[in-house]
């Protein structure tokens, strides 16, 4: 079989969600399944750690799909060229986004419809080309990967999609990110935290990450306790919004902030294993890997109890209202000054992490590839 994918957020150096996913999946099943050719489709010139095994065949198709106009261009312009000279039995898109204007099978993965209840948060142009083409992608696809239960009902709500039609196949957690020693820890916290210890925030700076919030939240947390722990922010600020700036500049304690920008994978788990806990108190996620990278290093997490997130972390984490300054204050006070729970939190980490194995994720996209090979063309 011949199997094309749309590569284009497989960026070396700049992985994100949706491309750690992508990443992590391709590698085992293009290894797992030598007897299937698969195409990768690049947006730009790649980078050669991403052609995994010999069956992988990359193709670069241009422009550089970064902007609604060229999201337009790339997927009904140039990908219907490249299907069209490769002839694949299935067209795989980690993104979601599809060329609505083929007649290929194709099995789309729909990672959140967060641009559906926050559009504002959003820039304009964007907006518009989520909205717009969104329900024509889940309307377009053979079948449909999501990446929770509460995805999935979303979807099923917001698009009328039938429920047979999506599956659910969780996220993992990077092989890197385990537990490290004091020692190690001690000398990360000096690193980037004068030797204090932290929270730690990891995730793009966008509004839904509700930053504005957990910035007043640690603020208030801190005029309240004596202890020296710091919040450390991982992240680009692509998505620095007014409300995030003026909030931040708003803190009586903006001093014990500290912005690391993004860091790479191996710095990534070494500024998540040395953390107090991480505070992952977004608004709206369709899963939050985060959440799963802290249980792996058997840091305690404090997170939010709406959308994915209770669903994810389950009983493993001290949930906070994202919406409320004064629940995320609370829960930093409660984490902060309690060892037992922390520990407790640790130990119920461990359990929920086995749910969340990139293997156990490979072996179920791949179940939901078969599925669209095997089923007749519309």
């Amino acid at each position: 079989m011949k199997i094309a994918i749309n590569t284009r957020l497989l960026i070396k150096n700049k992985l994100e969600g949706i491309g750690w996913v992508a990443y992590e999946t391709l590698k085992r099943i293009t290894r797992q399944h030598p007897e299937h050719d698969f195409y990768f489709i690049f947006d730009r010139k790649y980078d050669k750690e991403f052609i995994f095994s010999d069956n992988v065949h990359p193709v670069i198709a241009w422009p550089q799909a970064r902007h609604p106009f060229l999201y337009y261009i790339w997927f009904e312009y140039s990908i219907p060229r490249v299907l069209k000279k490769i002839k694949p039995d299935l067209f795989l898109s980690p993104d979601a986004y599809l060329p609505l204007s083929t007649d290929v099978k194709s099995l789309a993965i729909f990672h959140d419809l967060n641009f559906e209840h926050y559009p504002e948060d959003l820039p304009c142009l964007e907006r518009l080309y989520y909205r717009k083409f969104f329900p024509k992608y889940a309307r377009k696809a053979d079948r449909i990967v999501t990446v929770s239960e509460f995805s999935k009902r979303d979807i099923i709500n917001q698009y009328n999609v039938n429920a047979d039609k999506i599956d659910v196949v969780y996220n993992g957690a990077n092989e890197l990110f385990k537990a490290i020693s004091n020692e190690e820890k001690e000398k990360v916290r000096f690193k980037y935290a004068g030797g204090s210890q932290y929270f730690v925030f990891v995730g793009a700076l966008h509004p839904r990450k509700n930053l504005s919030r957990l910035f007043k939240a640690y603020d208030l947390f801190k005029k309240e306790s004596p202890a020296d722990i710091k919040l450390m922010v991982v992240g680009n600020k692509k998505w620095w919004t007014k409300e995030i700036r003026d909030a931040f500049e708003a803190m009586q304690f903006s001093e014990d902030v500290i912005f690391c920008g993004r860091l790479p994978a191996i710095e990534l788990h070494h500024v998540i294993a040395s953390a107090l806990a991480l505070t992952y108190v977004s608004y709206f996620e369709g899963f939050g890997i985060p959440i799963v990278e802290a249980f792996y290093c058997d840091v305690p997490v404090i997170t939010s109890n709406v959308t994915s997130m209770p669903e994810v972390a389950g009983d493993a984490a001290l949930l906070a209202d994202p919406f409320s300054v004064k629940s995320i204050a609370s829960a930093l006070e409660q984490m902060a000054g309690s060892e037992q729970l922390r520990q407790e939190l640790i130990e119920k980490g461990r359990a929920r992490r086995k749910l969340f194995i990139w293997q156990q994720t490979a072996d179920n996209l791949w179940k939901s590839i078969e599925r669209v090979l095997n089923q007749p063309l519309k």
